[in-house]
């Protein structure tokens, strides 16, 4: 998280995700509702625990996972096997074994002991992995380039506090009896950005030396250019989302912006849901229950966009003025004044059916 473009990253897709609306849904007849009546649908949306809220929650969950690879919570439950609370675990302090049943167990380092815990007492949500169960760390995985990263940064910071000047030696046309005094004064003086132009006076005879490759001939910005450019890549997030705009366009930013939603936010989506379908429903309830993030916000486009694509589905019939104003967060139209009408263009009529008012037309005037 010391990477300037690691950190922009996680931040993005985090807090992209703990913002979206989380809710429980239930079948119904005419698609899906949404159930508060639920225990879980408050813990999901509003709080899991007394101690934060759905948005930090969800924020930390996916911390850990575009850090570690994993994310853990566990799971409290009442005497009636409802859940009570949800609390984030952890994942550099858990380990996923396995007992001599073959069961999945979760043992979890605090403090000095070591606490098992059961399948069905945690939330667990595996990212990128080889077994199915435990996910890779994306910082493991590219330690070089995020390594390489730091290491230009390193050097940035040490090049600007030494003045922005390259290292040089000092030359002497005799011998000196204490070099080291010579070099620690000539720091004293000269070192750091808080000295730099100062005027050197050398006395004896003595020259400076520059030595060192100036940045621009070590391609230093090219490399930090490049580095949060593969950092990037190793996050799949768009690099204006991270203040990199070097390639970025009005035209080109939008659709960037909607393929950074279809292409990373809804993988990780894909991967929360089913994982709390799995652990914090009971098997009979997942016929009749799903959890969902809204993801419509973020998908809707530009105003005028907007306003074409909602124009085009009321002229066709298949979105109402109450559908179009659910979206676009509206109060709605009573249902006596029409908001739930479904209206169709009345200039449109079947290929078959082309010239039979007009020949109906012409026997009324013939008789």
């Amino acid at each position: 998280m010391q990477s300037a473009a690691v950190y922009a990253c996680v931040r993005v897709i985090a807090e992209t995700i703990a913002s979206l609306p989380l809710h429980l849904y239930r079948y119904v007849d005419e698609g899906k509702k949404r159930d508060p009546s639920h225990p879980l649908y408050t813990l999901l949306h509003n709080a899991p625990n007394p101690e934060m809220t759905s948005f930090i929650f969800r924020e930390t969950l996916m911390t850990h996972l575009l850090l570690w690879g994993n994310a853990y919570a566990q799971i409290l439950r009442n005497g009636h096997g409802e859940i009570v609370g949800i609390y984030p675990l952890l994942p550099d302090r858990m380990q996923v074994a396995r007992d001599e049943e073959k069961n999945l167990i979760y043992l979890y380092q605090s403090g000095m002991k070591q606490i098992a815990f059961r399948q069905e007492e945690i939330l667990h949500i595996p990212g990128l992995g080889f077994d199915g169960l435990v996910g890779y760390s994306p910082i493991a995985m590219a330690r070089n380039a995020i390594g390489m990263a730091m290491a230009t940064e390193e050097f940035g910071s040490s090049f600007f506090s030494n003045g922005a000047a390259p290292g040089g030696i000092l030359e002497h046309p005799g011998t000196l009896k204490d070099p080291s005094k010579v070099r620690e004064s000539w720091e004293e003086l000269f070192k750091g950005s808080g000295n730099a132009n100062r005027v050197a006076v050398l006395e004896e005879g003595m020259t400076y030396k520059q030595i060192g490759i100036p940045p621009n001939e070590a391609q230093f910005l090219e490399t930090r250019k490049y580095q949060t450019e593969e950092i990037c890549r190793i996050y799949r997030v768009p690099p204006h989302l991270v203040a990199d705009l070097d390639k970025a366009t009005f035209s080109n930013i939008e659709h960037q912006s909607i393929s950074f939603v279809v292409h990373t936010i809804r993988p990780w989506l894909v991967r929360l849901e089913q994982a709390m379908d799995k652990a914090l429903l009971f098997p009979e309830e997942r016929t009749r229950y799903f959890i969902e993030f809204n993801v419509d916000g973020l998908l809707r486009g530009d105003y005028e966009s907007r306003m074409q694509g909602y124009a085009t589905a009321r002229q066709n019939g298949w979105m109402s003025a109450n559908d179009i104003r659910r979206l676009e967060n509206m109060n709605l139209i009573p249902d006596e004044e029409g908001g739930n009408l479904y209206l169709i263009n009345g200039n449109m009529t079947k290929l078959k059916d082309a010239g039979l008012f007009a020949g109906q037309e012409v026997k009324e005037s013939e008789e």
